[in-house]
């Protein structure tokens, strides 16, 4: 006993004498516009002694003298090299410069990240620049479509209705996550990105990883995950003023501003704008607003507090239906033809609109335990609350009488007058809105340490609770006096007013409950890592319509279902200019809300759910040189009892759309990407992409139910899809740009896109023959390929100018989307004339940015 604590003496000395001997560095690293560079490297001159920085771009070094040099480098930027002694621990802001004779790569780190030659995942970034620069009026998604295996459209093309998708897979199963905080919807998986359509005001990096990525949070990353960054505050106080004007009116103003870190340690920002215009398509008007604010404040040297709190209030009229080639063909506004609209009163009215206020607000606690060993923890809310408007009543076909020929708006002012006629019978037709709010908090915490010189231990739980409240409410009764409903068995017959419930009225709870870990192993040359999550879900359903209060059916018990994950990878860097790497993963993730109540009732319970199974595996090859780097990628990906739901058009004229609850689907998803960067000179810089698909369904699908769209079962067909192409997005996609520099503050982008083998969604209904009521009358028959539209390109421009206005700094920049105005079909549902939406022709916007 007394050896053992001799020993244990002088293993404390060392550790003591080690610690010490050791000066801690601190600093921030910040670019040209002093906002913070993740994952930048800081390294002692002289020695492999370094770190890189964290996510607001601090960083901080241990190291073994009391003076010296340290270099500060990050890929892009010219290196910089800064002084440090005892008398000068903090070195304060770093600022790099660009460097035009550099790769313009960025690495981000966060929660969830990815460092290029070490973290084995296919990965691309855009940076705030490139945001400012391409994205103009487009939709958010939309700067990501150079990005290999991306296709991102306007999809109906009202505002904020973009949609994305990642190697085949549409947002609900690619992970979308905020400064590490998943944003998909708890009940489907979806993601709407209306709900953040200002968050490019404030994003310092978006960073698209394919495949499994570096995500240590059980989330749905099938396809991918989508990292989006926003800006900190606490790096030099100032702001900016921002101002553009585009295509149809298109309006957008707003500011920023920061403190700065204070001598206090406090430091805020304040974002703000509103967005307002006509839309491309006609009748979508939009007007929004977006905040963002942050507030931060570090305790001492080991704990720092930032509170972030960000939302984008919008309305905005939809084109929801499709229509056919040739209706747009005869249309007098062509292309930008929308039957979900009309005038009433001589004011224009949205038939399908959208509307909704979507905000999180987040606790962020960073608690540096030591010099190895970190604890991050996040408590955030989310509210939600809106949704989007349609038509109901016993005669919708009234709708489809127009004021003048079938290209024109509907004549709203015709369902007033049948309406008003009717008196004591009530509505025939009426406006109505589904309402989907929500109440969602949630726990995230992440626990890091050094375990040794090469191996690292990452792990966390996640906890979320959500509710999600479902109802249809009366918006406009259009001249009646009441509209009757019976759907609420608790208020039979019902003489409904506006802003009165109607059709379903019902609550989905969501319990999670997730842990997860990961081993790291980082070498000079090889880095691997093993990682591992599971997660409890658990789906009660709360019905106000069908049941009673008084019965148990009301609320439904709760179903559990568990799934998780297991995934692994290796870099292997063959020399300074070469790596490889490979990952492969297996996760079962716990079928949907909709695959558990399958019929809308409390009643018709799938108890024993399938769990979705993938697995994924995918190899990489990485070349960088002093001008050229070059990235190819091969993947497959098997995804077994796949559960989703699929919009079908109505058999019935003048009734909403159906949805078809589709369980137990089989699909392969496999191709291969190449990108590259290089820059054959200071001023020019020529990136490129190609990315080769192929993904198809694997099975058929027996008894598939159709519901209406007050959720009544309406007819069960068989899908008979086996072999049949996924459609959605274009399979084939390549990407050519060029940025040129005239001087240092003025560039040129160019930026060339090909999309091919886009095929047409299946229609749920094609195979099955119906009578007026919906009665299936005839076998299902097997679908062929479904219909392909045709191969296109576009041509994007932007010119941006930086100048000094007084003794500020600003920038213009001017863009051009599809500068030859290129007719092509961005969006098709199969039929035998087949229902498309056109992608817009050519736009432009212009914009300002002051800097003080």
């Amino acid at each position: 006993m007394k050896n053992f604590k001799n020993l244990l003496f002088v293993a404390l000395f060392f550790i003591t004498a080690t610690v010490l001997g050791q000066t801690k560095i601190t600093g921030t690293v910040v670019d040209d516009t002093n906002q913070p560079l993740p994952g930048a490297s800081v390294v002692v001159k002289g020695t492999t002694n370094g770190t890189s920085t964290d996510f607001d771009g601090k960083f901080t070094l241990n190291a073994k003298t009391n003076s010296g040099t340290l270099v500060v480098s990050f890929v892009g930027f010219k290196a910089k090299e800064v002084s440090f002694s005892s008398s000068k621990l903090n070195v304060g802001a770093i600022q790099l410069v660009e460097d035009a004779g550099a790769l313009d790569e960025i690495v981000v780190t966060a929660t969830s990240f990815a460092i290029d030659r070490k973290t084995p995942v296919a990965v691309s970034t855009v940076k705030a620049s490139d945001i400012e620069r391409k994205l103009g009026s487009q939709e958010f998604p939309e700067i990501l479509k150079s990005t290999p295996g991306v296709y991102a459209t306007k999809s109906g093309g009202g505002f904020g209705d973009g949609r994305i998708n990642l190697r085949g897979f549409n947002s609900v199963n690619v992970a979308v996550m905020i400064n590490g905080v998943p944003v998909n919807d708890m009940e489907n998986g979806a993601v709407y990105w209306s709900n953040w359509a200002g968050l490019s005001d404030v994003t310092a990096a978006m960073q698209v990883q394919r495949g499994l990525g570096a995500s240590k949070v059980a989330v749905p990353s099938i396809g991918g995950t989508i990292n989006i960054l926003s800006k900190t505050s606490d790096v030099q106080k100032g702001g900016s003023i921002i101002t553009s004007t585009g295509n149809d009116g298109y309006q957008k103003a707003g500011f920023t501003l920061s403190t700065g870190l204070m001598d206090n340690g406090f430091a805020a920002t304040v974002s703000f704008a509103k967005i307002e215009g006509e839309g491309y398509i006609d009748g979508t008007q939009f007007k929004g607003y977006n905040y963002f604010v942050n507030l931060s404040k570090e305790l001492n040297e080991n704990h720092k507090l930032s509170l972030t709190s960000f939302g984008a209030p919008q309305r905005h009229g939809q084109r929801q239906n499709r229509s056919t080639i040739e209706t747009y063909r005869n249309a007098e506004s062509g292309n930008k033809f929308n039957p979900d609209w009309g005038y009433k009163n001589g004011q224009v009215v949205h038939i399908e609109d959208n509307f909704y206020h979507k905000s999180q607000t987040s606790l962020n606690h960073y608690w540096t335990m030591s010099d190895k060993t970190s604890l991050s923890t996040a408590a955030y809310v989310s509210w939600g609350s809106g949704g989007g408007g349609g038509t109901a009543g016993d005669n919708t076909s009234l709708f489809n009488v127009r004021i003048g020929g079938d290209d024109q708006p509907v004549d709203l002012d015709n369902i007033v007058e049948i309406n008003q006629a009717n008196g004591a019978d009530g509505s025939e037709a009426i406006l109505r809105a589904s309402f989907n709010d929500h109440v969602w908090y949630g726990v995230l915490s992440t626990f890091n340490t050094e375990l040794s010189d090469s191996f690292n231990l990452v792990a966390g739980v996640d906890w979320r609770s959500y509710t999600g409240k479902h109802y249809r409410e009366v918006t406009d009764l259009l001249g009646g006096q009441f509209f009757l409903d019976d759907s609420d068995i608790n208020n039979p017959n019902a003489a409904l007013q506006v802003g009165d419930k109607y059709s379903y009225y019902n609550d989905g709870n969501v319990g999670w409950l997730g842990f997860f870990g990961q081993l790291e192993y980082d070498a000079d040359s090889f880095n691997a890592f093993v990682s591992t999550s599971f997660q409890n879900t658990s789906y009660q359903r709360v019905d106000y319509f069908q049941y009673t209060p008084d019965s148990d059916l009301r609320t439904s018990d709760k179903y559990s279902f568990q799934g998780y994950s297991i995934k692994g990878g290796a870099n292997y860097n063959l020399d300074s200019y070469n790596n490889i790497f490979a990952n492969i993963g297996y996760f079962e993730r716990p079928a949907d809300f909709d695959a558990v109540f399958t019929n809308f009732n409390n009643v018709d319970i799938n108890e024993d759910a399938e769990n979705q199974k993938i697995f994924s595996v995918e190899l990489g090859y990485g070349l960088r040189g002093e001008k050229f780097a070059a990235n190819v990628n091969l993947y497959r990906t098997k995804w077994s009892d796949r559960t989703f739901t699929e919009t079908v058009p109505s058999f019935v004229s003048g009734q909403d759309d159906f949805t078809a609850n589709i369980l137990g689907v089989d699909a392969i998803h496999q191709g291969a990407e190449f990108d590259f960067t290089y820059k054959p000179s200071d001023k020019l810089t020529v990136t490129g992409m190609l990315s080769l698909g192929d993904w198809k369904w694997d099975n058929d699908i027996l008894d598939t139910p159709i519901f209406d769209g007050d959720q009544n079962l309406v007819a069960t067909v068989d899908l008979l899809i086996k072999d049949l192409k996924v459609a959605d997005a274009a399979q084939t996609t390549a990407a050519l740009g060029f940025l040129y520099k005239f001087w240092d503050k003025t560039s040129i982008t160019v930026d060339y896109n090909y999309f091919a083998n886009l095929y047409a969604d299946f229609n749920v209904l094609g195979s099955a023959n119906f009578t007026e009521t919906g009665e299936v009358k005839e076998e299902s028959e097997r679908i062929d390929n479904t219909w392909k539209a045709p191969n296109y390109s576009t041509f994007d421009a932007s010119l941006r100018h930086g100048f000094s206005l007084g003794q500020f700094d600003a920038t213009v920049t001017a863009r051009i989307n599809n500068i030859f105005d290129t007719e092509y079909i961005a969006d098709a549902t199969d039929a035998d004339d087949p229902l498309v939406y056109f992608g817009f022709g050519r736009t432009y916007n212009l914009g300002l940015k002051i800097n003080f």
